[in-house]
């Protein structure tokens, strides 16, 4: 008996509400809330399965929940750096605002957060595998297994428990997995052949570019075992009709250009693909532009709230404490193909590890175009994709030396301007920058305001908050801009490690 049914016998109604842990205070919601399982992958690049264009790499469940959901084909998240991805999914407020917009860092104290919003209006939420995220108090979930984030795939049977624990209340699991995020060692690379894959356009096709594909795409096939895994849980529990199933990629990869550590749409957009049989009709798509911070407003509107009413714990520069994001629960129910105008990006270099000491990136999207402000691009872009000199980017600029197309592209990914604009529609790898060309300067100007009204509403003040960032990673982080003069000690460490045979 699924828990429709349990409530329409047991005759439950607002009494029986409490009996299931909702307090008496709280707006009247749906006795047939869904339960939610969120499964999120870990720089992954959107394109990088079959329902967003790569049949190269297998992907069968990610493909079965596409052909038994909704696939959105404009899903972006505003970072790509894992924790403030993560927080940004987690409590419906852009990076800069809520506090955690460098890598490895926290949002500022009393941010509120999924795990609040559900649990007042009677869910059990939990989260397994990677958390990435803080403090405690601001994500109170239910820790979920005893993997820690290592293997989601060892911890089926808790997942399982937590399905299965309770079918009168409604839950919210979100299986936070690690893959396919380095170090590419659980899928089985020897499935793919270097010679027979088609590179990405965005990437140099060269030998070593072939050799780090497999790895990377055989994670992502593991990946898509781990979903296999949830969904079976999920069909075997007797309430599939009244679950909402998400599986989305989260940023992209870390080769260069790979999106991680910028604001292309390798980037920043994200697969997001959304089953929920009682609700969503299978095998939909849709274009409507949205980004990770409607997520939860959706959530809880899905589950009887209303959004618009609900104070995140943190206002923005023109002191509105509502959430940054809004539902798209119209878009997932078929009643309207739009949802935003624009969708916007942040980077923040400083604070990574062996990142630059200041290189803030901004960006907003429209539908067909993309304006990028690199706010100091006088100095040159660092992160571990560039520092090591094992790394691909440095096997395309030795094969520059002889391939000046070769030597553009990798100087490129160092050495930026200070704008850039593409038409995605005839350019959507972001290869042609158009921000000199004046047949563009209206599109630019006005994209450029859009940017700057949004940044001035999260109180972001471009190269101040980048030279802020360390205060956001704690009262006891360390860390010192990259110096190409000395090696960095992550590096050091990674030439021991290979000198010893253990990578």
């Amino acid at each position: 008996m699924n828990r429709r049914e349990f409530i329409k016998k047991a005759g439950l109604g607002a009494a029986g509400l409490i009996v299931l842990g909702r307090p008496a205070t709280l707006p009247a919601a749906s006795i047939e809330q869904p339960s939610i399982l969120l499964v999120i992958g870990d720089d992954m690049v959107c394109r990088d399965c079959e329902p967003y264009g790569n049949d190269e790499v297998s992907t069968p469940n990610i493909t079965r929940l596409a052909r038994e959901g909704m696939c959105f084909d404009a899903m972006f998240t505003s970072t790509a750096m894992c924790a403030p991805t993560r927080q940004q999914l987690y409590t419906g407020v852009y990076p800069v605002r809520n506090g955690a917009y460098p890598n490895h860092s926290r949002v500022y104290d009393g941010v509120k957060s999924l795990p609040h919003y559900l649990k007042s209006l009677g869910y059990r939420v939990g989260l397994i595998g990677k958390r990435h995220f803080g403090p405690p108090d601001s994500f109170p979930f239910e820790t979920v297994g005893r993997s820690g984030g290592k293997n989601v795939a060892s911890d089926v049977e808790a997942i399982t428990e937590f399905v299965n624990r309770d079918k009168r209340q409604p839950y919210c699991l979100v299986v936070a997995s690690n893959e396919p995020h380095t170090p590419w060692n659980r899928g089985d690379a020897a499935v793919y052949n270097p010679e027979e894959l088609t590179v990405p356009p965005y990437l140099v096709d060269c030998p070593e570019t072939r050799q780090s594909l497999p790895p990377y795409y055989a994670e992502i096939t593991y990946l898509d075992g781990q979903l296999g895994s949830c969904m079976h849980v999920v069909d075997e529990s007797g309430q599939r009709d009244d679950t909402i199933v998400i599986f989305t990629s989260e940023q992209g990869s870390p080769f260069p250009f790979g999106g991680k550590w910028s604001c292309y749409d390798t980037g920043l957009k994200t697969a997001f693909i959304v089953r929920w049989p009682a609700k969503v009709k299978a095998g939909t798509r849709t274009a409507a532009m949205t980004q990770y911070v409607d997520v939860v407003p959706t959530v809880l509107e899905a589950a009887g709230a209303n959004p618009d009413e609900i104070e995140t714990g943190r206002p923005d520069a023109h002191g509105k404490t509502g959430f940054d994001g809004r539902s798209f629960l119209n878009v997932l129910l078929g009643r309207t193909e739009t949802h935003r105008d624009h969708v916007y990006g942040a980077h923040t270099t400083r604070g990574i590890i062996n990142g630059s000491g200041c290189y803030p990136i901004r960006s907003v999207r429209s539908a067909r175009y993309k304006y990028i402000r690199n706010l100091n691009h006088e100095a040159v872009f660092y992160n571990v994709v560039s520092t090591s000199p094992t790394d691909l980017l440095h096997a395309w600029i030795k094969r520059g030396e002889t391939e000046p197309a070769i030597a553009t592209r990798a100087r490129f990914y160092q050495h930026r301007p200070a704008e850039e604009l593409y038409d995605l529609d005839k350019d959507p790898y972001e290869l042609k920058n158009l921000a000199e060309n004046p047949k563009y300067a209206k599109i630019k100007n006005v994209l450029k305001g859009k940017l700057e009204l949004w940044m001035r509403q999260q109180g972001d003040e471009g190269v101040t908050t980048e030279l802020s960032a360390i205060e956001r990673q704690g009262p006891n982080r360390k860390w010192t801009p990259y110096d190409p003069s000395r090696p960095s000690k992550a590096n050091v460490r990674k030439r021991k490690r290979r000198s010893v045979g253990q990578t």
